[in-house]
């Protein structure tokens, strides 16, 4: 298991540089990748969760965002609809927001997981949040008098719950090969043992529960747990899965960046849909049960037609602005390329996953006013300078800043270590 969460580990990063890939999208906003879609039950509105710490909920009639909502310390993993306006997100930050469209603040959070949460599920009446954790435990919470109480027996990282269509059973998988069908209100679990480790469940309005894997394929399983089929999806990693409302077809994202699209009765491959630009990280469908939306590495969300393949709305012709646009033919820029995923060079553009560089040099550490820094950055006594940034990329951010969210990398060049910083010089200082 330690391979795996290796890879993952390795894949977020990757996900990250393929983010600067243009790419035809619909919803843009974020800025890092869109790693949870939610729709609301009448198909209006849209909540995306992503690597950049922020929460957006979008208006479908006229694409755009409605309210950014920032709580989180780390990515938002998980998003969903709560009813009567209200929405909850999750993150790498272990804790459960629950919000009030329109409000600033959520209004209530739960805090008791003790590692990254990355999947959320609603029960059919409403009154249930279950949230699967890296803490190896699937919780639920009350979301009247918000008691909540632990499901425990996974013994690696649980990456996905969902609830059965009435309500008396819950459904979990993750890295230790295992589905668990929990049977509530006592907590008792169905343990179903898998090939590979799982990383996406959804259950079909049928009861079906169909589990995402780390070789590509869909299993299914009936609601107690025995096989009744199996669709070769991809030849990489499933990472999200979504039914249909009408459970007719089935949406698999995979690593690689492409969308299998499958047709549940008939256990076959529509279609594949491709060219996402990296990593597809969430997929929904909207009620009408054809319109497929994707979210991608590059922080866009697309819309599709998931019969044709088609690309749907008014705006799919769109590529992002390239922000080193201006400095072509600048070996620090290019260099540079690689934190753009994460970081802007001006306080005018929108945040992505990591601070401003904008006035970087003889800026301490962990000290710019509105981003919410690691608690360990906050102690050290580091000003950036031309020398510090340097040091960064020489020995790496896990070495120069322990405790960083930072994904690792070094530059081995000195050459281009100062190629760098005489970039960051003359473009953060305007």
């Amino acid at each position: 298991m330690d391979l795996i969460l290796r890879l993952a580990t390795f894949l977020v990063t990757a996900s990250l540089l393929l983010a600067l890939q243009p790419a035809q999208a619909q919803l843009a906003g974020h800025g890092g990748p869109v790693r949870a879609i939610a729709v609301s039950g009448d198909g209006r509105t849209i909540l995306s969760g992503s690597f950049d710490t922020a929460a957006i909920r979008w208006s479908l009639a006229t694409e755009s965002a409605d309210q950014v909502l920032r709580f989180h310390s780390g990515a938002v993993n998980a998003v969903a609809f709560l009813g009567d306006g209200r929405m909850a997100t999750a993150g790498a930050d272990g804790r459960i927001a629950i919000w009030t469209s329109g409000r600033p603040q959520p209004d209530r959070v739960f805090a008791d997981h003790t590692g990254p949460i990355v999947g959320l599920a609603v029960s059919p009446d409403a009154s249930k949040l279950a949230s699967a954790s890296w803490d190896h435990t699937v919780r639920l919470s009350s979301l009247s008098d918000g008691g909540s109480r632990v499901l425990q027996g996974h013994s690696q990282n649980v990456n996905g719950v969902a609830f059965a269509p009435d309500g008396q059973s819950l459904v979990s998988v993750g890295y230790d090969l295992t589905v668990r069908i929990w049977r509530l209100p006592d907590g008792s679990a169905e343990v179903v043992t898998v090939p590979l480790p799982l990383n996406a469940v959804a259950i079909s309005p049928d009861g079906e529960i169909v589990t995402g894997a780390a070789d590509g394929k869909l299993r299914m399983m009936t609601a107690d747990g025995k096989a009744s089929g199996e669709v070769t999806a991809g030849a990489t990693p499933i990472v999200a899965l979504a039914v249909s409302h009408d459970g007719a077809l089935i949406a698999a994202a995979a690593i690689d960046g492409t969308v299998a699209i499958v047709d549940r009765k008939a256990r076959s491959v529509l279609r594949t849909l491709a060219g996402l630009g990296g990593p597809v990280w969430s997929v929904a469908f909207l009620p009408d049960g054809v319109t497929l939306l994707t979210g991608g590495a590059d922080g866009k969300i697309r819309r599709w037609n998931a019969l044709t393949g088609a690309a749907a709305g008014s705006n799919v012709v769109g590529t992002p602005r390239d922000p080193l646009a201006a400095y072509a033919d600048d070996h620090g820029a290019e260099i540079f390329r690689a934190c753009v995923a994460c970081h802007t060079l001006s306080k005018t553009e929108v945040q992505r996953a990591g601070p401003t560089l904008a006035g970087l040099f003889g800026r301490r550490i962990a000290s710019l006013p509105g981003y919410r820094f690691s608690d360990a950055l906050k102690t050290m006594d580091i000003v950036w300078t031309p020398e510090t940034v340097s040091k960064l990329f020489e020995i790496g951010p896990n070495a120069y800043t322990p405790g960083t969210k930072m994904p690792e990398q070094q530059i081995g060049s000195a050459e281009d270590r100062r190629a760098l910083t005489d970039f960051l010089a003359r473009a953060t200082s305007k």
